[in-house]
């Protein structure tokens, strides 16, 4: 990673740094994302043995061209929106595993940042693993990102690649993976919610600071949605004898968790220096698509969701008993449709929702501030 490649990054670098301290023009540094498969824009690609992957029709019917990308959604997936709205781009930074693959144009790319998200990965390290066989959890995300700032002090010094790191912006989402494949033991009454909890935000808390070590600062950590009311939870109360309604155990989880990581955020910005954040509800983002949807039904719906509870590709009750696939039913209109599969929103739903995360004011979705400010910090 040597040559022409190194001096063109250490110009763009340079200049970047003296245009933001004489002329006051707001420079941002890369976007580098984490997470679950609501952000993964190919990395599991990469993984022959990995059954998380969406690199198939109908994935991406909606996508230019209609490439199935790796994105578990029709189209653009809520990286690629975030990306849209923090810092200009058109998508997502590409998975790090892709910029690996090309050493000579790597110094240059990764400039702008990665995408370290892997489907079906979770903050345990073992989340996944069993289900999926291959995935990437966050601990190991965090030690790809550690290659690349070693990398990066490298070549620019520490001084230069700590300000540039610094400069840069962390999206972060995970947590619904292991409340997933806890599920089932939490019903038996053989996992206590509460330990649970506990034992992943303890976990998140360390990752967290993994990321502050080695140089980020900023922050944007989107929450996990209502779990209960994915498709794939519908259908599973369906079979147990319910009218097919959420799982409010689940939901319940859900918001016990994201209180637990408001708590987490608040104490880890108030011991770390120079840290700011933004946390984003989506359990309140997407109920509020669901509510509007109910308090619509004798009229129109502002944000235009006509079906809440199914899925827009799969088969069978609420299409969440297969996984969406070439095969599968698809709905014509995938903008009515809040979920593309049994558990991912369709691009429209994230729209919304990369919306609301990037520009709400107050504090019923986004807290402390919403993730353009977050970008403007």
């Amino acid at each position: 990673m040597k040559g022409s490649s190194t001096l063109v990054l250490l110009c763009v670098v340079t200049v970047a740094t003296i245009t933001k301290t004489t002329t006051g023009i707001d420079i941002h540094g890369g976007l580098f994302i984490f997470g679950d498969s609501l952000l993964d824009v190919g990395t599991n690609n990469h993984f022959d043995d990995s059954t998380a992957r969406a690199d198939h029709p109908h994935y991406g019917i909606d996508y230019p061209d209609s490439v199935s990308t790796g994105r578990f959604s029709n189209g653009l997936n809520s990286a690629d929106l975030l990306a849209s709205y923090m810092n200009g781009y058109d998508f997502s930074p590409p998975p790090f595993l892709t910029l690996v693959q090309n050493p000579d144009t790597f110094l240059l790319q990764i400039i702008r940042g990665a995408n370290f998200a892997s489907g079906g990965s979770g903050i345990l390290r073992d989340t996944g693993r069993e289900k999926f066989i291959r995935v990437v959890p966050l601990c190991e995300q965090i030690q790809q990102f550690a290659t690349v700032r070693g990398n990066m002090s490298q070549v620019l010094g520490n001084g230069t690649a700590e300000l540039f790191i610094g400069m840069s912006h962390y999206i972060i989402s995970v947590g619904s993976n292991d409340f997933f494949e806890k599920q089932n033991s939490l019903f038996r009454n053989e996992t206590q919610p509460q330990q649970l909890i506990a034992n992943l935000t303890a976990s998140y808390a360390i990752h967290l600071q993994n990321l502050y070590d080695l140089g980020a600062r900023k922050f944007g950590i989107i929450g996990v949605p209502p779990l209960g009311c994915c498709p794939m939870e519908r259908y599973i109360n369906y079979q147990m004898g319910g009218n097919g309604s959420c799982v409010e155990a689940m939901n319940e989880l859900a918001q016990v968790f994201h209180a637990s990581i408001e708590s987490l955020l608040q104490n880890f910005s108030s011991i770390n220096q120079g840290v700011v954040y933004s946390l984003g509800n989506t359990y309140n983002i997407i109920m509020d698509f669901i509510d509007n949807r109910r308090a619509s039904e004798s009229g129109p719906n502002v944000l235009g969701f006509q079906v809440v509870e199914t899925a827009c590709c799969g088969n069978g009750t609420f299409n969440a008993e297969t996984r969406c696939e070439s095969g599968s039913k698809l709905c014509r209109n995938r903008n009515h449709y809040i979920f593309w599969d049994e558990f991912h929103p369709t691009e429209a739903a994230a729209r919304h929702a990369a919306l609301t995360l990037a520009y709400a004011d107050g504090q019923e979705f986004v807290t402390p501030m919403n993730f353009s400010s977050l970008a403007k910090a």
